[in-house]
Formats: C-alpha cells, sequence, structure tokens
C-alpha cells in the first residue's frame, strides 16, 4: 500500500512542477513574442495615419497623440506592455471606436469553428488512412494512400481552394463560394483547410506505425496468441500515436486561428481576414494583438500536447 501511494504522490508532483515549468516559459515566450513584434513593426518605415486621404500634418499629429505614437518608442512600448499585462490590447486605429480585445471576441469564433470542424475532419481521415497505409504496406492501397498525401502536402491551399470553386461550384453548381449563412458553406473550407495536415497525418501515422509494428514486443504479443484486433489496438495504436499527437498542438492553433488564404478566397469573416487588413492598413494594436492571440493560443496547445503525452505513455520522463 505505502509504495504504491509514494509512487502515485510522485508522479503527481513531478507533473504539477513540470506544469508550472512549462507555464513560466509560455510566459517568457509570449513576452518575447510581443516585444519582437512591438520593435519590428516599427522598423517599417512610414505609419497608420500615411494613406489618409487629404490628412493635414495637425490632423495627422493629433491622431498620433490620441493613440500615443508620439512619444518615444520605449516609452510606446512599457505603456503596451503594462496595458497588456492587465489584459487590454488598446484601440484599433483603422476600426475607430472598436477595441483589439472586441474585434478579437467577434471574429475569433468564426474561424474557431471552421478550423475545429477541420481538425476533426483531419484527424479522423488522417490517422486511419496512415494506418491502414502501414498494414498494406506494398499493396496498390498503400500506393493511392502515398499519392494522395503526397499531393495534399504538395499542392498550395489556394490551389485547392480554386479547384473546389471551380468543380463543385461552377461547374456542378452544388456549393456556394462565400459567407457562412449554411451547412453547405462550411464545405468547401472545411476540406481546403484539412487536406493538408489530413496528408501530412497520414504519412506520419504510416512511418511510425511501420516502425512500431517492427518492434518486439509487438512480436512478443503476437507470439503470445494475442489477436491481431488486441495488439493493434493496445499496442500499436497506442505508441504509434504519438508523433501525431506532438504535430496536433501547432496544427490546431494555426487550424483553429484560420488560414487567411482561405478566410479571404472564401469571404470568411474570421479572425484571419483582420489580420491581413491589420497589415496593409497598419494597424499596430490589432497586428499586435492578433499576433500575441496566435502566440498564446500556440503556446498552450503545445504545453496540452505535452500533457496528453504523459498521458497516453506514462513511461514518458518529464524532466
Amino acid at each position: 500500500m505505502f509504495p504504491v501511494r509514494t509512487y502515485h504522490t510522485k508522479g503527481v508532483d513531478e507533473m504539477a512542477k513540470y506544469i508550472i515549468k512549462r507555464i513560466i516559459m509560455a510566459i517568457i515566450t509570449i513576452f518575447a513574442v510581443a516585444t519582437l513584434t512591438f520593435f519590428l513593426m516599427n522598423l517599417v518605415p512610414g505609419g497608420p495615419f500615411m494613406a489618409e486621404k487629404a490628412i493635414s500634418p495637425q490632423a495627422q499629429a493629433a491622431l498620433e497623440a490620441k493613440y500615443g505614437l508620439d512619444k518615444p518608442l520605449f516609452e510606446q512600448y512599457t505603456t503596451y506592455m503594462n496595458d497588456l499585462f492587465h489584459g487590454d490590447l488598446g484601440l484599433s486605429v483603422k476600426q475607430r471606436g472598436r477595441t483589439v480585445n472586441q474585434i478579437i471576441a467577434t471574429k475569433f469564433p468564426v474561424s474557431a469553428k471552421v478550423g475545429g470542424i477541420a481538425i476533426l475532419t483531419a484527424v479522423c481521415v488522417g490517422v486511419p488512412l496512415g494506418s491502414i497505409a502501414a498494414f498494406k504496406r506494398g499493396t496498390i492501397i498503400d500506393n493511392i494512400i502515398i499519392v494522395f498525401s503526397t499531393c495534399g502536402i504538395a499542392v498550395p491551399s489556394f490551389v485547392v481552394c480554386t479547384i473546389l470553386m471551380y468543380v463543385l461550384s461552377l461547374k456542378l453548381g452544388l456549393l456556394p463560394t462565400y459567407g457562412l449563412t449554411s451547412w453547405q458553406n462550411y464545405i468547401m473550407p472545411v476540406i481546403a483547410l484539412s487536406l493538408y495536415p489530413a496528408s501530412y497525418m497520414a504519412r506520419l501515422m504510416r512511418s511510425s506505425m511501420l516502425d512500431v509494428m517492427g518492434q518486439d514486443y509487438m512480436r512478443t504479443a503476437k507470439a503470445k496468441g494475442l489477436s491481431q484486433k488486441v495488439s493493434i489496438f493496445k499496442h500499436a495504436l497506442r505508441n504509434a500515436i504519438l508523433p501525431v499527437v506532438t504535430y496536433l498542438g501547432p496544427m490546431m492553433a494555426n487550424t483553429i486561428v484560420g488560414s487567411f488564404i482561405v478566410e479571404k478566397i472564401f469571404t470568411i469573416p474570421g479572425l484571419g481576414s483582420e489580420f491581413v487588413g491589420s497589415i496593409t492598413g497598419r494597424d499596430y494594436p490589432l497586428i499586435m494583438g492578433t499576433t500575441i492571440f496566435l502566440a498564446s493560443l500556440m503556446v498552450v496547445m503545445n504545453v496540452l500536447v505535452d500533457i496528453a503525452y504523459k498521458i497516453i505513455d506514462p513511461r514518458i520522463n518529464l524532466k
């Protein structure tokens, strides 16, 4: 009783220390991203009010004073970081009267919904395809899956969007090409967003499954008389899926925020279109806010993936 309880307590303490360590590293990473983005953004010549039509020097000076852009750069940085610490991402320069927090809160759910469906589609397609390719190694099925995954990785998303729109909308007239007014509007964006990660996961799962199937413990399980179904799901799949879990972290963050190109092509009112608009319009607070938000999402996803790693395979040393 006592050794088991001590071991369990030790494992919980180790996990807690690891989570605290990762949280501290995450905060440092987000701080570094915010600092680099701020100074690199201000190194670009020009300003957010350079494109204003027929603006007088006095009006430009007044706008810069309103948004604090007339202050020294280091003072702007300390003010922004202090506001960021309190959760305030500032006012949008181009969308007058709206804060960056409001824009992200409004646009992110749209990208998250499309991206979430794309993630589920990618996992449900990529993992089974990779497993089937490994079990059918050297057969025609394996070759077809390899060709499919290679094309999915090699073909850019804007080409996939163009092909889908040309075939499914222009030629066949089956699906709408813009907006998100019905469930049919989600089909082409989800296919375009999920094709690359599904193809990548299929290749990753195939190579990982082939490696696991050649391990000694798989041959031992077979020698002990375990059925193929039990050996596959209890031993092979659980170990082979670890590289896929590693990939899920950054993939989820990128897909949930949304592909900028896909959102632009299908006129999806998500966070991606706002980010592109903020760059072209030099909306400094919105650029900073969306970049920090994406970095934070990426870091959180990676931490969750590392914790899931330990749950899936208890043998992993968190140190």
